[in-house]
């Protein structure tokens, strides 16, 4: 199916989630994250702050600033996706695309430096690749980072499909989590 198709499907899908069916999916997502031994093994992670119906991340960001590790949001610069340290969700502001990201004090992190970086997408399949919006953010930030097992998905069941035609410059996750399972696609 052509990514613009899939793009709609899946946007559908997400839309026919009730809010309560995404809040509590959200919750057990986050759990089983908060759980991994990848995420109790990290210093500093990168979230995304959700928007039309994507999975929530506020419970993962309560976790590391209860922590005092490190929680990175990223921050439209033009084309160019930058990562910003967060140290209380009072520092963030809409951004470009209606999207909260950190305000200008944040300090700016190498996304080289993060532990984990939790990426929003539409769909997903069981092998990580992903398609986001299609205008490639996410891809041109974090595609030097693809294979170092620091990429995550958060997903709803809904969102993954058997197979996507991935491009080479697609960024592809290390670990994809749903409301009913966690898949290592490397294992």
């Amino acid at each position: 199916m052509p990514k613009r198709i899939l793009r709609q499907v899946m946007l559908a899908r997400r839309r026919d989630i009730s809010a309560e069916e995404a809040r509590k999916s959200g919750l057990v997502i986050q759990q089983s994250f908060l759980a991994s031994s990848e995420f109790v093994n990290s210093d500093v992670v990168g979230l995304y702050a959700p928007v039309h119906k994507e999975v929530d991340t506020s419970k993962v960001l309560t976790a590391l600033l209860a922590s005092s590790r490190a929680a990175l949001y990223p921050c439209v610069n033009g084309d160019v996706l930058e990562f910003r340290r967060v140290v209380s969700p009072d520092r963030m502001r809409t951004g470009p695309f209606g999207i909260l990201e950190p305000d200008s004090s944040c300090e700016i992190i190498d996304p080289d430096r993060a532990d984990l970086i939790v990426v929003p997408g539409i769909a997903f399949d069981v092998t990580g690749k992903r398609i986001g919006y299609g205008r490639g953010y996410y891809d041109r930030a974090l595609h030097h980072l693809e294979g170092s097992g620091k990429l995550v998905g958060f997903c709803y069941e809904c969102q993954l499909v058997e197979a996507i035609a991935g491009e080479p410059h697609d960024v592809t996750m290390d670990l994809l989590i749903t409301e009913k399972r966690v898949i290592r696609p490397r294992d």
